[in-house]
């Protein structure tokens, strides 16, 4: 092109026409994905479990908003629109199975989050190698026993008739009868609660002694030479070096707040203590599979998902404004 051609086109001659460079984003991405295959396919299989598992079946939401008959094929279903979920808002037993459900909840989520954390930090404080590892796999293996065979063990433990706690209390003159705490409603959770802390502990504990060994050792010879003893080292190394981990795991537990299951619960209740043993997804259960009322149990299991992403939600823009981590 010449000058007077640029000229006319309002670009002058001294001025140079260079081209847009051509965009690398798709091939960068590609040329990723080919240096990373190998982790691409071993990431498959488990990302079409989560499809099928955990995606497909949320067609079954539908079932909420409608009064859903077995015997009838899906264009054939009744639709009610909301009228299950004001059923389910206008049900007394519902904020009671509610309330037990967040005070279960609240109780694991301060004694079981904050005990491993302490039992970690004392674990990792121990210096006998022989021991400490003794004592960790010790404190995992109830992990690996299902809740029917705890749920059997603390019947047994909590026995008026042979109960290790309650000769305990006795022979040290703490009461002066056996204590029926399996027929006492409102100890319930706290017996639900230890018996958790008990199952759970030293499987929880797990992820935060690997992030303590993820924190350099030199940070302590330092501490050290500056005098700080196992006490100040403790606060100001080796908690602030799991804070991610626990903030992550924080946010997670909050996400889980109405969605506890119903294991541990349902192993443990009696017809005796049943208003303080219920908890949303055994109301499901009991509704949408024991009753028959699949639409109105489908709403219960819909409420629970619905809360537990807005409270995951939550905790994560919260986190994310005042630690300035976040798992999103």
């Amino acid at each position: 092109m010449n000058v007077k051609a640029l000229t006319e086109n309002g670009v002058t001659a001294n001025e140079s026409v260079t081209p847009n460079p051509p965009t690398k984003r798709n091939s960068g991405f590609w040329k990723s994905v080919l240096q990373q295959k190998y982790l691409y396919l071993m990431s498959l299989p488990f990302v079409i479990w989560v499809f099928i598992f955990s995606y497909v079946p949320l067609w079954g939401w539908l079932m909420a908003f409608q009064n859903y008959k077995p015997a009838k094929s899906f264009s054939e279903q009744k639709w009610v629109g909301l009228d299950n979920f004001k059923e389910l808002f206008h049900d007394e037993r519902f904020y009671l199975v509610l309330r037990n459900t967040l005070a279960m909840s609240i109780l694991g989520l301060i004694f079981g989050f904050v005990v491993p954390i302490l039992f970690a930090v004392m674990l990792n404080e121990l210096r006998g190698s022989v021991f400490k590892r003794t004592v960790q796999t010790v404190s995992y293996l109830p992990h690996f026993v299902s809740w029917v065979v705890v749920g059997g063990i603390v019947y047994k433990t909590l026995a008026i008739d042979g109960g290790i706690v309650n000769d305990l209390l006795l022979w040290l003159n703490v009461i002066d009868e056996p204590i029926q705490f399996m027929a006492k409603a409102k100890m319930f959770w706290g017996v639900l609660t230890v018996a958790d802390l008990w199952k759970e502990t030293g499987w929880n504990a797990i992820i935060y002694l690997a992030a303590i060994t993820g924190i350099d050792k030199e940070l302590y010879e330092a501490a050290k030479v500056d005098g700080a003893g196992r006490i100040k080292q403790m606060f100001n190394i080796t908690l602030p070096g799991i804070r991610t981990t626990i903030t992550v795991l924080l946010i997670m537990s909050i996400g889980h707040l109405v969605g506890i299951g119903f294991e541990k619960q349902f192993q443990l209740s009696n017809n005796m203590v049943t208003d303080y043993s219920e908890v949303l997804d055994m109301y499901a259960l009991k509704y949408g599979i024991q009753i028959g009322r699949f639409s109105y149990g489908t709403a219960i299991s819909m409420f629970t998902s619905v809360v537990s992403v807005i409270l995951l939600l939550v905790a994560n823009g919260v986190m994310k404004k005042v630690t300035k981590e976040s798992i999103m």
